[in-house]
């Protein structure tokens, strides 16, 4: 068979590489758009990884500390011990917060306070520095911020040290981690401010905030333990809501990204169309450009299905080219967005098989021009 597809990609090599790269443009965004729901998913799991509780007590009727707001009494740790299952305790608090960093930009972070003397050190991916080891005005940041060992940090009403510097550390929603004890997090979230308080007494408001208050209790399971009894035996008789570690993660994966989820899926899906159409264009007004030549062609007594399968060819190699070019582009900035990006091997393979469905869909335009061409074109001019 003659190459015919190649022939013509050959005589105008230049305009269909460029082609090939604006789609392969807007492929990569797909490619990146894919890969930051897969970042979505790592960042929801990491503090959970890092904490690694078997076991999530929460407030009654809520989804834990992640999804809603959760409040319980920071008592309740010691309360569970007395369940012969549970090996480790632990109280936590979780807040977002505003942070002035180095440079001079406020940026949201997500704050955890935990006991630097408890059972369970959330702290696992540390490159700088150490843990906390006081109970009062130390705190752990992330790289991302900027800071530096022994820099100072305003939080609230306090000025904190900072002791310790970790990489990697994100909330669900991509937000930098710091650590504080967590007897300052509970100042810090439930202690109201001096002008509350002035504001409260001359309304005739005594109540006083209950800071002994934290957002989940987590626990360890003793070797051998029911995870699922052990959370009933306590979702039972001390009225909290329990969830599992994997309870926990789809809670996450499933609820408090759902939303970010769907609306990727609508961008990725309306980039694909785009691409499909403009490939579909370009097929089309190459075959319009070379309308003469194929009229010729039937002249001269070439069979539809040649050029059937020349037109379909140029398609399949434009979204081929475009594919390639769209990878190139998406390993060459993934790491330039502000969020985490995951580019994995099976989503490319995915992509591609749409590459080539839609390929062939957009040669459809081009085939039917090129069949309903006149072979009296060619005389006619």
């Amino acid at each position: 068979m003659i190459p015919l597809a190649y022939k013509d990609i050959a005589h105008s090599y230049l305009k269909f590489l460029v082609t090939a790269m604006g789609v392969g443009m807007l492929l990569g965004i797909v490619l990146i758009m894919m890969g930051v729901y897969r970042g979505m998913i790592v960042d929801a799991k990491v503090l959970l990884e890092d904490i690694g509780a078997d076991i999530w007590i929460v407030q009654e009727e809520t989804l834990g500390p992640f999804a809603q707001s959760s409040r319980i009494h920071e008592d309740m740790k010691n309360i569970i011990k007395t369940n012969p299952n549970i090996d480790k305790s632990a109280a936590l608090t979780f807040l977002n917060m505003q942070i002035q960093t180095p440079s001079g930009h406020m940026k949201r972070i997500y704050c955890v306070g935990y006991d630097p003397f408890g059972e369970i050190i959330p702290i696992k991916r540390l490159i700088e520095g150490r843990v906390l080891h006081k109970s009062h005005y130390e705190i752990v940041v992330s790289k991302k911020l900027g800071f530096k060992l022994g820099d100072s940090i305003k939080l609230g009403r306090n000025i904190y040290t900072v002791v310790g510097i970790t990489q990697g550390v994100v909330s669900s929603g991509g937000d930098p981690v710091i650590f504080v004890s967590l007897k300052d997090a509970q100042e810090l979230q439930f202690l109201y401010s001096n002008a509350r308080i002035r504001n409260d007494r001359a309304r005739g408001i005594e109540d006083k905030a209950n800071i002994h208050l934290v957002n989940a209790v987590v626990a360890t399971l003793k070797p051998g333990a029911d995870r699922e009894a052990t959370a009933k035996n306590i979702r039972r008789w001390k009225h909290k809501s329990v969830f599992t570690n994997e309870q926990e993660k789809e809670i996450l994966t499933k609820n408090v990204i759902e939303t970010a989820r769907k609306q990727i899926g609508m961008f990725t899906l309306i980039l694909v169309g785009v691409s499909t159409i403009i490939i579909a264009l370009i097929i089309y007004t190459m075959t319009l450009e070379k309308i003469k030549e194929i009229a010729i062609m039937k002249l001269v007594g070439l069979p539809n299905m040649m050029i059937t399968k020349m037109i379909v060819q140029e398609t399949l190699i434009l979204g081929i080219l475009a594919f390639i070019f769209g990878n190139i582009f998406a390993h060459l900035t993934w790491d330039k967005f502000p969020k985490r990006v995951v580019l994995e091997v099976g989503d490319a393979w995915i992509l591609f098989g749409i590459v080539l469905v839609a390929s062939i869909l957009a040669s459809l335009f081009g085939v039917y021009k090129a069949l309903r061409a006149d072979p009296r074109q060619a005389i006619g001019g």
